[in-house]
């Protein structure tokens, strides 16, 4: 049973420049006189989408959806392959959700992710903390240097079969910077070369989540969206997002004050339970919620709990 509020449109939207020659597409639905809420997709890379509008209330939530720079209906966009991504790091990204947050004249939001968002979101409210009114993340991440080793290299022990296809598909050995060499593939001239990576890079992405049962959310993407996603996770995961490794949970203190729900699946190969709790205990206050039995990609259980979580900070 799908207990998500019913799908609801957008009664505002746009495309904001943000510089650089980048526009990022925004769109507001639900009350215009409720709690002001951002969502923050993941990938990064990969846009938003409608399903995620369905975790709020829209008779009490404001809700805000954007699709960071060079993915979904932001321009121009990554998957075609002369967009230059020069713009395009997590400090920029930072600067655009600012720039978002004063053009809609919001004074406060609640920030809600996961996976890639929920580093994107911690880095703002990181630096911004008097604009966070709560945050709730499902599938914690912070993008650590040690967490993409683990997502791209330690989490092979599971599937050998699939690694070694990864690892060939980049030209590299075992110890060597698989991200790294991705990173190159896909800005490579030819242009049979840079789709070969991509395919290769999501076909490893879809074998980590394989037990979840979700098919292949990466590999049956559209291919625009697809190159898209490929080119900025290598980009910035090959930079490990440009943050000092660990700094969002060695500032989790910033956080203190800010209501935080985080929700995490006992089982996420790709996201181990480690990060979030990690995180839990450098955060005064959040709380810390274990899903059995879900992975990244969560179960009905995931759903509830973020709809609880939600539906609280509504109503406080």
């Amino acid at each position: 049973m799908d207990e998500r509020y019913p799908p609801i449109e957008p009664y505002d939207h746009g495309m904001l420049d943000v510089g650089d020659g980048n526009r990022v597409y925004w769109e507001v639905c639900g009350n215009p006189a409720g709690r002001p809420a951002l969502v923050v997709h993941g990938g990064p890379g990969s846009g938003c989408g409608p399903w995620a509008r369905r975790y709020f209330d829209p008779d009490r939530y404001r809700v805000i959806l954007f699709d960071q720079r060079n993915c979904g209906r932001s321009t121009p966009h990554a998957g075609d392959p002369t967009t230059d991504l020069r713009h395009n790091t997590t400090a920029h990204l930072i600067a655009d959700m600012e720039r978002l947050r004063a053009h809609l004249g919001v004074d406060r939001w609640l920030l809600y992710g996961g996976s890639w968002g929920s580093t994107l979101l911690l880095a703002y409210a990181q630096r911004h903390p008097e604009r966070v009114s709560a945050i709730v993340i499902a599938a914690v991440t912070t993008t650590r240097r040690s967490e993409i080793d683990w997502l791209y290299r330690g989490v092979g022990r599971y599937f050998p079969r699939e690694w070694e296809r990864f690892l060939a598909g980049g030209g590299v050995g075992p110890d060597d910077d698989v991200v790294g060499a991705y990173a190159r593939l896909v800005e490579d001239p030819d242009p049979a070369v840079r789709e070969r990576a991509v395919r290769d890079w999501c076909a490893w992405e879809d074998a980590v989540v394989s037990a979840e049962g979700v098919g292949n959310p990466y590999g049956d993407r559209p291919s625009a969206d697809r190159t898209a996603m490929v080119r900025i996770c290598a980009r910035y995961f090959s930079q490990g997002a440009w943050l000092a490794e660990g700094e969002l949970i060695r500032q989790a203190g910033r956080l203190a004050g800010i209501p935080g729900m985080l929700i995490h699946g006992r089982i996420d190969l790709g996201g181990p339970l480690a990060t979030a709790w990690a995180l839990h205990r450098a955060w005064p206050g959040s709380q810390l919620q274990v899903v059995e039995g879900a992975g990244h990609f969560g179960t009905t259980a995931t759903r509830r709990h973020l709809l609880a979580a939600l539906d609280r900070c509504a109503a406080d």
